[in-house]
C-alpha cells in the first residue's frame, strides 16, 4: 500500500479527517455559494485541541505560526503553552510572527516576548528549516491562515517545512483553516520552469483548496524535493464547505486589510508585476490600482510611507486609476473568476506600453504566456479559453485530496 494511503488510513482511524458537504464553483461561474449568515460557524483545526494534543503529548514540538494563528481569541502558541505542550521553537513566515512586517522585509531570528521561546525566521535567505533547526524536535505544527492563491507565500513556506520534515523524519501536523477564495478555481497552470517562492507547483492561480488539502496534494503528487513524502497529518475544520464565502476574522497580512481586498487579491496582485501601484501605502491596498502616467478618469490616490509599506511604489506621488473599494457592494466580488478585463484595460490605457510590464509579472503569472497574450491584444475570454485544458486536468488531481465534500 502506498505510504500516502497508509497515512490517510491512520488519520481516518484517529478521527482527524471528517467528511463535510462539498461543492465546487467551476472557473468563471457566477453561482452563489451559501453565505455565512445561512450556515453554522466553522470550527477551525486549531480549536480541535482534543484531536491534536494526542499527537503532541510527551513530544518536543515546533510550531509554524504568525499573527493569523488565533485559536479563538488566543494565539495558538499561548494555547499550546497553557496546555503544557513542550514547545521548543517557533518558525515565522513572511511578515514575521506576532507583528506584521512589510512584504519582502527581512525578518531576523528573535524570541517571543510573551513566552521567551526562540523564533526562527523562514523568510529570505533562510526560507527552509535546516537539519539543525529541527534537532531534538519530534513534531512540527503548521497553523497559518492562507488566502488561496498560488503566489501567496504561506503555501511555499508550508512546502519547504514539509520537505524538511521528510528529510529529517519528523511528523508534520497541519491545523486546517478555511480558504476565503476556496469557492472557485481559475487561472493558468504554472510553468515549472518559472518555479519560485511565489509559485512552486503546477497549479492554477486560484487553486480552491485549504492549506490542509494543499499539503496532502503536494505530498501525494510527489512534489516535495526528490519526490519524497513526509509523515503528514491534517486536522480538518468542521462545518466548512468550499461552497461558502468564508470571511476572515484576522487580517492575513499587512496589505490585505479587509474582506474586500482578500477577494480582489487574486486579480490585483498581478499589478505588482506592472508599472501600476495596487495601493500599497494607502489605507486601501489591493482595492485600487493606478499610476502617475495613467489618464485621469476622476479617481486618484497618493501612496505614503507607513506601517506595512515603508517604501511604497510612487511614494508621495499622485496616481490616477481605478477605485474598487466598493467592489463588494457593487457585486464585483466575490466572483468565480479572475477579472482579466481590469489588467487588459490598464495595459490599453498606459501610454508607454513597453514599460507596462516588469520582469516580476512573468514570475507571478508562472511564465511569459499571459503577458504575451495581453500584448497581442487577446480578449479576456480568448485568454481564458487557453486555461480550460489545464484547469480540467488540475481539477482531477485536486479531487483526490479534497476533505470537504
Amino acid at each position: 500500500m502506498p505510504r500516502l494511503h497508509v497515512i490517510l488510513t491512520l488519520v481516518l482511524g484517529m478521527g482527524l479527517i471528517s467528511s463535510c458537504s462539498h461543492s465546487t464553483v467551476p472557473a468563471g461561474s457566477r453561482r452563489k455559494p451559501m453565505t455565512d449568515k445561512d450556515s453554522v460557524p466553522v470550527i477551525t483545526g486549531d480549536l480541535r485541541t482534543g484531536e491534536y494534543l494526542k499527537l503532541l503529548s510527551g513530544r518536543a514540538v515546533a510550531v509554524v505560526a504568525n499573527q493569523t494563528s488565533m485559536a479563538g481569541k488566543t494565539h495558538i502558541v499561548d494555547t499550546l503553552v497553557s496546555l503544557g505542550v513542550y514547545l521548543r521553537v517557533i518558525f515565522a513566515p513572511e511578515h514575521g510572527f506576532r507583528n506584521m512586517a512589510d512584504a519582502g522585509e527581512t525578518i531576523s531570528d528573535s524570541r517571543d516576548q510573551s513566552t521567551g521561546i526562540k523564533i526562527i525566521s523562514l523568510y529570505g535567505t533562510h526560507s527552509k528549516p535546516a537539519g539543525g533547526d529541527l534537532s531534538g524536535i519530534d513534531v512540527v505544527l503548521f497553523d497559518i491562515q492562507d488566502v488561496g492563491t498560488r503566489f501567496y507565500t504561506y503555501i511555499s513556506t508550508l512546502t519547504l517545512v514539509m520537505e524538511s520534515c521528510a528529510n529529517e523524519g519528523k511528523l508534520c501536523v497541519v491545523l486546517d483553516r478555511p480558504n476565503p477564495n476556496g469557492f472557485f478555481v481559475d487561472g493558468n497552470i504554472l510553468d515549472t520552469a518559472y518555479k519560485s517562492f511565489v509559485g512552486m507547483h503546477p497549479v492554477p492561480v486560484v487553486h480552491g483548496m485549504t492549506v490542509g488539502e494543499y499539503a496532502m496534494m503536494v505530498n501525494g503528487e510527489g512534489w516535495l524535493e526528490g519526490g519524497k513524502r513526509c509523515n503528514l497529518v491534517v486536522v480538518p475544520c468542521i462545518n466548512y464547505s468550499h461552497s461558502r464565502f468564508y470571511k476572515l476574522p484576522v487580517r492575513p497580512s499587512p496589505n490585505l486589510p479587509d474582506q474586500n481586498s482578500v477577494w480582489l487579491y487574486p486579480t490585483l496582485c498581478f499589478f505588482e508585476g506592472t508599472a501600476l501601484s495596487c495601493g500599497r501605502g494607502t489605507p486601501f491596498p489591493f482595492e485600487v490600482f493606478g499610476s502617475p502616467e495613467m489618464p485621469d478618469k476622476g479617481f486618484s490616490f497618493t501612496p505614503r510611507s507607513g506601517p506595512g509599506s515603508k517604501s511604497p511604489m510612487y511614494k508621495d506621488k499622485v496616481c490616477f486609476g481605478v477605485d474598487l473599494r466598493d467592489a463588494t457592494t457593487r457585486g464585483l466580488v466575490p466572483a468565480g473568476r479572475i477579472n482579466l478585463q481590469w489588467i487588459i484595460e490598464a495595459y490599453r490605457d498606459y501610454p508607454d506600453k513597453p514599460k507596462f510590464f516588469n520582469s516580476y509579472f512573468d514570475t507571478l503569472a508562472g511564465g511569459p504566456v499571459l503577458r504575451q497574450q495581453i500584448e497581442k491584444g487577446m480578449s479576456a475570454e480568448e485568454i481564458r479559453a487557453t486555461w480550460a485544458g489545464g484547469i480540467e486536468k488540475f481539477m482531477k488531481i485536486r479531487a483526490k485530496y479534497l476533505l470537504y465534500r
